[in-house]
C-alpha cells in the first residue's frame, strides 16, 4: 500500500535526521580515540577501558570534585600517563563525554529500530531512560546531565557537546512521532516538534532524580503517563 505524500516526507525526515546523528556520534569517538594515540599513548594503554573508568567516576563525583589522582586511579594508570596522553583534565573530560553520548546514541538507535511500530519504539526509549535513572544506576547520574549543570554555562567545548547530545535525542524522538504518524500508531495531531521538546525535558528530568530518593522506581506509573503526550 502506497503512503499518502505527507507520511512518505515523514518517513524521509527520520532518516535524514535520525541517522547523520549517529554517524555524527561515532565519528566523534573515532576522533577523540586518534587524537590520543597520536600523543604517543604507551603500547599497554587501552583507551577505551581508560576512559570507561574516566566516565565512572566524572558520573559519580562530577568534574569539579574529581582530582587527578582519584582519576588516574579509576582510569588504572598513573598521573603522568594521564598527563601524557591527555594533556589534563579538561581533556579526558571532554573524551569521555564523547565516547559516553556515542554510547547512549547507539543504544537508542538500537530501540528505534527495532520491528515494532514506531509507538512501541517510542516507548522502548522513553523506558530505556525510566531504566537508567532508577536504583543504583540512577544514583551514578548522568555525564550530560552533569556536563550541563556544572560546565555547559562557562565552557563552550562542553557546552557544544552537551548541546549536540540533546539535539540528537530529540531529532529521534520528534522522528519516532513522525514515523507514527506514518504507521497509523501515533495521532497525526501529535506536533512531533513540540511534543518531542517536551519528552526530552521529562527524560533529563528524570535523570536528576535519579540522582535523589525521588528515583522514578518509587514511580512506575511514570511512563504510561509520558505515553499520553502520544495518545
Amino acid at each position: 500500500m502506497r503512503l499518502p505524500v505527507r507520511h512518505q516526507r515523514s518517513c524521509a525526515l527520520d532518516l535524514e535526521t535520525i541517522i547523520p546523528y549517529k554517524r555524527h556520534m561515532t565519528r566523534a569517538a573515532q576522533t577523540a580515540r586518534g587524537a590520543l594515540r597520536s600523543r604517543g599513548r604507551p603500547r599497554e594503554f587501552d583507551i577505551d577501558q581508560a576512559l570507561d573508568g574516566a566516565i565512572g567516576v566524572f558520573r559519580e563525583r562530577g568534574y569539579h570534585a574529581t582530582t587527578v589522582p582519584a582519576l588516574a586511579a579509576a582510569m588504572n594508570i598513573a598521573s603522568g600517563s594521564l598527563y601524557k596522553a591527555f594533556g589534563d583534565k579538561h581533556a579526558v573530560f571532554l573524551a569521555a563525554l564523547d565516547l559516553y553520548a556515542s554510547e547512549r546514541a547507539a543504544h537508542r538507535l538500537r530501540l528505534a529500530e527495532a520491528p515494532k511500530t514506531a509507538r512501541e519504539r517510542l516507548r522502548d526509549v522513553l523506558a530505556l531512560y525510566v531504566d537508567l535513572s532508577a536504583g543504583a544506576e540512577g544514583r551514578r547520574g548522568c555525564l550530560v546531565v552533569g556536563g550541563a549543570i556544572e560546565l555547559a554555562a562557562r565552557d563552550p567545548e562542553v557546552d557544544a557537546r552537551v548541546t549536540h547530545a540533546l539535539q540528537g535525542i530529540e531529532t529521534l524522538l520528534a522522528g519516532l512521532i513522525e514515523q507514527g504518524h506514518a504507521d497509523g500508531s501515533i495521532d497525526v495531531s501529535v506536533d512531533p516538534q513540540a511534543t518531542a521538546r517536551v519528552l526530552i525535558g521529562l527524560v533529563q528530568g528524570l535523570r536528576v532524580l535519579g540522582r535523589t530518593r525521588l528515583s522514578p522506581s518509587r514511580a512506575p506509573g511514570v511512563l504510561d503517563v509520558a505515553m499520553k503526550l502520544v495518545a
